[in-house]
Formats: structure tokens, sequence, C-alpha cells
């Protein structure tokens, strides 16, 4: 049955311990989920109790307990095991709620990860509108230049300059923009990282793929941006260009 494989079963071993009233924490090494119950947490603290219960009070209570299994695939039986036994030794009845949370690092990671999920979306959303906006920007100012320096299109144009190679000077430039402005946003966020790290005490990392991919996609945001004004500048007729005022 369930309570012989909880307080007498060898099939599993499993590390109990308890964080008392006064953060102490007293580890224990026995069979399966905290076996034998009486035997089960021990400290020389005043404040604490066995926690699976039908063994004499030492004094306070326990805030938590933990249960290290040292076979992982034992993990889900042990939780379901350690479940029932609190429940019966806190008297819960079917239908009732636990006053009691039993909880194993697989969730605590999959509710961690799926943090982790959410916020690197948000991440993701902000520096997409922010990709959406630099583009545009790089876009009105290369237009801009456009306007600026019809002439020197015409003039170009006239002296023997194909239609590729005005548009691959305005690309260039274009290109030029965004990666100046990657540059200095991949600096800013390190800087930022360090600072973070430092004063908030928060562990970042900053890998060189996340510093490449983070330049390559800022390029490629100019060239994309950037290719409607050169693609407009390479189409000018030179005569036209050429009466420009």
């Amino acid at each position: 049955t369930a309570q012989r494989k909880v307080l007498g079963s060898s099939q599993v071993t499993a590390t109990v311990s308890a964080t008392t009233g006064n953060g102490s924490t007293n580890p224990v090494q026995n069979p399966y989920a905290g076996v034998p119950t009486t035997n089960a947490v021990y400290a020389t603290a005043t404040a604490l109790l066995n926690p699976f219960g039908n063994a004499p009070q030492i004094g306070g209570v326990v805030n938590q307990i933990f249960v290290k299994v040292n076979d992982m695939e034992a993990v889900e039986q042990v939780q379901a095991e350690v479940q029932n036994l609190l429940e019966r030794n806190h008297h819960i009845r079917p239908g009732e709620d636990d006053d009691f949370t039993v909880r194993s690092l697989n969730e605590i990671a999959e509710a961690s990860e799926n943090a982790s999920r959410v916020m690197t979306l948000l991440l993701a959303a902000v520096a997409s509108i922010s990709l959406l906006v630099g583009g545009i920007g790089i876009m009105n100012i290369m237009l801009v230049s456009v306007t600026e320096r019809t002439r020197e299109i015409g003039i170009r144009m006239a002296i023997g300059a194909r239609k590729r190679h005005i548009l691959l000077q305005f690309l260039t430039e274009a290109l030029l923009l965004s990666a100046l402005g990657g540059v200095t946003g991949i600096v800013l966020g390190i800087v930022t990282a360090q600072v973070l790290s430092v004063l908030a005490k928060w562990p970042t990392v900053v890998s060189p793929g996340s510093v490449v991919g983070g330049f390559a996609f800022a390029a490629a945001v100019g060239v994309f941006f950037g290719w409607y004004p050169a693609r407009k500048a390479s189409m000018l007729d030179p005569i036209q260009a050429l009466r420009y005022e």
C-alpha cells in the first residue's frame, strides 16, 4: 500500500530536510519520501516539528520541507506519496483545499521557463517596434538625401554612372547608418548589462551570438528600408535631375 511505500520502502532513497522558523535546515537520509516518520527530520533547533506527523513534537513549526530523490525517474511518484501522506496527517478530507503545497523542481523549472518565454516575447515586441521606427527614420533620411542631391545624381549619370552605381551608393549609405545605430545599441546594451550586474546584483551574460545577430539584423533593416530611396534615386532622369533647383 501507499502507507508501506512511504513508511518502509527502501526501493528509492531520498534526503529530507526542513527549514524551521529560525532558518535552520537539517537534512536526513531516509528510504523514499521521509521515512520513517518518527525519524524523518531531526534538529538541535528548538523550533522544529516532525513534518510528517506521528512523531513527538520537538517544538515550533516547520516552514519548508525539502525532499531530494536519488532516482530522477521516481520524482513524480515520491511527490504523490508525500502529497498523500501530508493530507492524511493534516486530516484533509476529499474535496477540501490543502493547507500546504507540494512542488517539484520540474514544476518550478517549467514555471521559470514560461516566465522567461513571456519576457522574451515582450522584449521581442518592444525591439520590433524600435526597429520599425528606426527603419522608417532611415528611409525618411535617405529620401531627403535623394531630394537634396538630385543635381549630384544627374551629374554622376551624365558622366557615365549607371543605375546600379546610384543604387549601390545609396544602399551603402543606408547600410552605414543602420550599422552605426547597431554598434551604438550594442555598446549601450553591454554597458547597461554591466551596470545592472553591479548595482542590482543581477547576473547578466552577453553572448557573442547575440551581438553578431543584433548587428546583422540592424544591417538588414538598413538595407530593407534603404531600398526604396536608393531605387528612386537610380530611376531619376538625368536631364530632369540636372534641371532640378
